[in-house]
């Protein structure tokens, strides 16, 4: 029986994928900033561990706890609407120490057990924003498109060694909480003269709501980069994240 291990799995992408790998029959380490058993269902093949992506002692502890693993899913990450004029540094260096350095640190800490065994699969979840850069994400498209680029270069690196290092591309997920949870990222990061160009992105959204992305869409596609040895290093999930790359 194969483990995977995958970051941010409170809600949304890692929630929904956490439960894919259990309904088929593979152990999962589900870890969270605060776990909850209550979000997954109850299995002797789950375990759900503290982890932080930006501590460096509580991923070591993390990685240590697990044991063992076949598959690292690096999903945690936060989100940011907002112009750059209007984004502190605080600010957009809080969304690349999750986003980007969390994914860094996360793939350095199993790198180690994956070259010694000649086997392993890393999936970096990164977003469709990377494929048609969109107004007022700016910084997390950066966050992102950074991961991309470390992905495509790493997997150079780790080709000798049979360790496969691919990417996942969600689209926009509304029925997640992700949105939410970027709220307090958003406050004030729109100045008074970028309001004209907010409302106008915020109508191509109101008015493209019928393609999106479910957090099925990136389960399958994880569970497929997993599992398939000749999927592509860029996998689309969702139906506009789709359109975005055939159209690319």
């Amino acid at each position: 029986m194969k483990t995977v291990l995958i970051t941010g799995c409170s809600s949304g992408f890692g929630l929904e994928t956490a439960r894919y790998f259990l309904d088929r029959d593979w152990k999962v380490i589900a870890t969270m900033r605060t776990p909850r058993e209550d979000v997954l269902p109850r299995s002797e093949h789950l375990r759900v561990l503290a982890l932080d992506v930006t501590d460096p002692e509580s991923i070591r502890q993390a990685v240590e706890a697990a044991g063992p693993i076949d598959v690292l899913v690096n999903n945690a990450g936060i989100g940011m609407l907002g112009a750059l004029e209007g984004t502190s540094m605080e600010t957009a260096r809080d969304i690349f120490e999750t986003n980007t350095l969390g994914t860094m640190a996360m793939t350095q800490a199993v790198l180690p057990q994956f070259r010694q065994r000649k086997a392993g699969v890393i999936v970096n979840v990164t977003s469709s924003v990377t494929l048609k850069p969109l107004a007022l994400l700016s910084v997390y498209t950066a966050s992102k498109a950074a991961v991309n680029a470390f992905t495509e270069s790493l997997a150079l690196e780790l080709e000798p060694f049979n360790v496969r290092v691919g990417l996942v591309l969600p689209g926009r997920a509304p029925a997640t909480r992700f949105g939410e949870n970027a709220q307090p990222r958003i406050q004030g990061g729109i100045p008074e003269a970028y309001a004209g160009l907010a409302q106008s992105v915020f109508a191509g959204w109101t008015q493209s709501s019928s393609a999106v992305t479910r957090s099925l869409d990136v389960a399958e596609a994880v569970w497929r980069m997993a599992n398939d040895p000749s999927s592509p290093i860029r996998v689309a999930a969702g139906a506009d994240a789709l359109a975005l790359a055939e159209a690319g």
